[in-house]
């Protein structure tokens, strides 16, 4: 008995490290800094570029057979928060995506983008109600599937579920904007 339990704490603890070394970054967004206004929507009030931010990775854990990237508001003021974007089957051997990957442009070949919660497939930017800022969470996600075998028609909060199912690690971003 006691072996096993040796064995399970073994397992707990190195999990954990084999992700330590995934990292996200971007030259376009900063943790806890406001968000550019290339990456704001346009429409809603809001009068951004809509662009997605260039994102770049490095150090997935093994095993890692494919990746997603997520932007998500949790502060949106309904239940389930704001998807502003899905993106999976990213290759294994992408390490990045473009500023303006999220029109489609630039997407690593085989990679779908799921509909947002503003009813388009791609990107769309940050554009809360008026009021306090909220936080909006860049996420990329090494995945134990090479495929999802899901397409571009389904909502973005369906295609997070397989991917939290199949998530190996994650890092991730957090920047602000209000209005």
């Amino acid at each position: 008995m006691r072996a096993i339990i040796t064995l399970v704490l073994v397992i707990c603890f190195a999990v954990p490290a084999w992700a330590d070394g995934f990292t996200l970054t971007s030259p376009d967004i900063a943790e806890g800094h406001r968000l550019p206004d290339a990456q704001v929507f346009s429409g809603y009030g809001c009068t951004g570029g809509n662009i997605s931010p260039a994102l770049e990775w490095s150090d997935p854990p093994e095993g890692t057979k494919s990746f997603a990237v997520t932007v998500f508001d949790p502060d949106a003021p309904r239940d389930g928060g704001w998807w502003h974007w899905v993106v999976f089957d990213i290759p294994a051997t992408a390490r990045s995506l473009p500023s303006g990957a999220g029109s489609g442009q630039g997407l690593p070949k085989g990679a779908v983008q799921a509909r947002n919660d503003y009813g388009s497939t791609g990107y769309g930017g940050a554009c809360p109600p008026p009021g306090p800022a909220h936080r909006y969470v860049f996420t990329v996600h090494a995945l134990d599937v090479k495929t999802l075998a899901l397409d571009g028609n389904g909502p973005a909060a369906e295609a997070n579920a397989m991917i939290e199912k199949h998530s190996l690690a994650t890092a991730s971003i957090t920047a602000t904007y209000g209005r």
